[in-house]
């Protein structure tokens, strides 16, 4: 029996606006003082914990290629750190994703209308 994979895409620069119910419960949230947060579901994770974690051994994010117009000095300091530039390039590009996607979901979950 084959199964379907249901996919769902959201864009993460435009995430839906929150409900007016979803913006008090926020609000109540971050009023809460530490202490009167119910952690007893799930148990504090210790630095013992993140010691020994390690990063999802299966996880491998697609390639795709594609063609990029850079300025040449920058494409001459990429290259002139030795072999891996394209690797560098996307570990840059990924860093300032993983910077705006942080800043949009800060965003999101703003109190202010």
């Amino acid at each position: 029996m084959k199964k379907k994979m249901v996919q769902y895409e959201i864009d993460l620069a435009h995430p839906p606006a929150l409900t007016e119910a979803q913006r008090a419960e926020i609000a109540i949230l971050k009023a809460m003082p530490e202490s009167e947060i119910d952690y007893s579901d799930i148990p504090p994770l210790g630095d013992a914990f993140w010691k020994n974690a390690v990063r999802n051994p299966f996880y491998r994010p697609t390639k795709s290629s594609t063609t990029v117009r850079i300025d040449s000095d920058v494409l001459h300091w990429l290259r002139a750190q030795g072999r891996g530039y394209q690797s560098r390039i996307n570990a840059i590009l990924r860093r300032e994703m993983l910077d705006s996607l942080q800043s949009a979901s800060t965003n999101a979950f703003s109190t202010k209308p």
